[in-house]
């Protein structure tokens, strides 16, 4: 069953969430550093989080137990399970991170974070949505084709992990047909 969760903003006190989720999903993760830069920098970042609604549900006592274990931490009220970060620069919305802990995957929830960002996107003039993806995440691709995302380009040696490539996505335009469908 998917946990009813609640997206918002992120804020500087879901970091240690955030990374912990960002170091379970990736090889490279981005630093604390680099995401409270991109909290603080409102005006083309956009970060958002998914949250349990409902924190008294088995799974997020479980989350929340194992996340004071790892980090001693008991700063958050409700488990963060997603996030994903945007950037909005001259009408190009450009999906620079999305992640769902690896308890909560399989739920719908990184399909959640892509339509909520794509829909923050177009609410703040964004006129056309681009990402990059590991050739060979073919789940992720996927998800991307759903949401009409075509292949528009390769990017050579694009993870620096280990030198795998990078399809460059894109879907345009983002404008009330594309919301309509």
């Amino acid at each position: 069953m998917t946990p009813l969760t609640i997206m918002r903003l992120m804020r500087l006190e879901d970091i240690p969430q955030v990374v912990h989720i960002d170091e379970l999903s990736f090889p490279t993760p981005w630093s604390a550093r680099t995401y409270e830069f991109e909290i603080n920098n409102r005006d083309t970042s956009h970060l958002v989080v998914l949250e349990i609604a409902n924190h008294n549900e088995p799974r997020a006592r479980g989350f929340k137990s194992m996340f004071h274990w790892l980090t001693g931490s008991r700063s958050f009220s409700s488990p963060i399970v997603g996030y994903g970060g945007c950037w909005l620069i001259a009408g190009e919305a450009h999906i620079s991170t999305i992640a769902v802990h690896p308890t909560y995957r399989g739920l719908g929830l990184g399909e959640l974070l892509l339509a909520g960002m794509l829909q923050r996107s177009i609410n703040l003039g964004g006129e056309y949505s681009v990402l990059e993806v590991r050739i060979g995440n073919t789940s992720a691709q996927a998800l991307y084709h759903k949401y009409e995302y075509a292949i528009v380009g390769r990017r050579q040696g694009y993870y620096r992990d280990n030198g795998e490539d990078a399809y460059l996505m894109e879907v345009r335009p983002l404008d009330h047909a594309y919301q309509q469908r």
